[in-house]
């Protein structure tokens, strides 16, 4: 499904019409006013799955912003932006095939580490609250209680209980399990998984960061069949040669003057890892 069939950035003409129509120095920073100036972008064509290629300091991460604030999409990360982003979003231009679902969303490297963060610091809090419930439990069970008031019966309940139990189903009883910590590629896949849903925009800024190449194919996985069978549309930012070599991608190359499209194999990035792996091929025959 293409929900978001193009998408045209101003050019350096818009920029400069823009400054002077509103008084402002071109000398200082106007982010990300000045970003594409010097490339020649064209009018983005999207299909199924579309990806945005180029090495650091291409633009790529805020081409995808750009877009994700031009439509109003949902995300979980803060980004890099500046005052003056509402009033370059305004200048793009954008046409749809069709209205974009409400579950559409950007989502970044960043929501992947935070999510792991997070589930480490849910443990680390139920960990704690282990040790007390290890501390309550002893002072219950070996207290000398008697009642002497009302005021006692809960106290002499809870010491009651208590000596009825082993201190590991004490706490069991009283405390939830720890969330299981998983991996940098297990967090990534669950993470994906939960938040992708049917028909939907989604728009992934290096998704491969920090994941090892099993984990990418795993995601690649998720990318396709979400495209091919749920009524999904990504566009993606990467140079991960994983993700750029997904069946069908339209890949635009922010490295080349102008953007252009290419294949996955014309890459430089991927022709890197070719040329790597192919004067080493005698080492893997072995």
């Amino acid at each position: 499904m293409i929900y978001l069939s193009s998408f045209t950035y101003p050019n350096g003409d818009d920029e400069f019409d823009y400054f002077i129509a509103e008084g402002v120095e071109r000398c200082s920073n106007h982010y990300p006013f000045g970003i594409f100036r010097m490339k020649e972008l064209p009018k983005f064509e999207f299909s199924h799955i579309t990806i945005l290629y180029g090495g650091n300091g291409s633009g790529k991460t805020t081409a995808l912003n750009v877009i994700g604030e031009t439509l109003n999409l949902q995300r979980d990360s803060v980004y890099n932006r500046s005052e003056y982003f509402e009033d370059y979003t305004r200048l793009c231009k954008y046409e749809l095939n069709t209205s974009i679902p409400e579950n559409s969303r950007v989502i970044t490297s960043d929501d992947v580490f935070d999510y792991a963060l997070n589930i480490r610091n849910l443990n680390s809090g139920i960990d704690s609250k282990r040790k007390e419930l290890f501390d309550e439990y002893t002072d219950a069970k070996y207290a000398k209680f008697r009642l002497k008031s009302f005021e006692d019966y809960d106290k002499m309940k809870k010491v009651n209980s208590t000596r009825g139990l082993s201190r590991t189903q004490y706490v069991g009883k009283n405390l939830m399990d720890n969330v299981r910590e998983y991996s940098n590629g297990e967090n990534a896949y669950f993470y994906f998984f939960e938040r992708l849903k049917e028909n939907g925009l989604y728009v992934l800024d290096e998704p491969e960061n920090s994941l090892s190449p099993k984990w990418q194919t795993e995601i690649l996985e998720i990318i396709e069949d979400s495209a091919n069978f749920l009524g999904c549309q990504f566009i993606i930012a990467t140079h991960s040669p994983f993700l750029l070599a997904i069946k069908g991608a339209k890949i635009y190359d922010l490295d080349s003057e102008p953007v252009i499209v290419k294949n996955w194999t014309e890459l430089e990035n991927v022709r890197v890892y070719y040329d790597f792996f192919k004067k080493h091929q005698n080492e893997f025959q072995e």
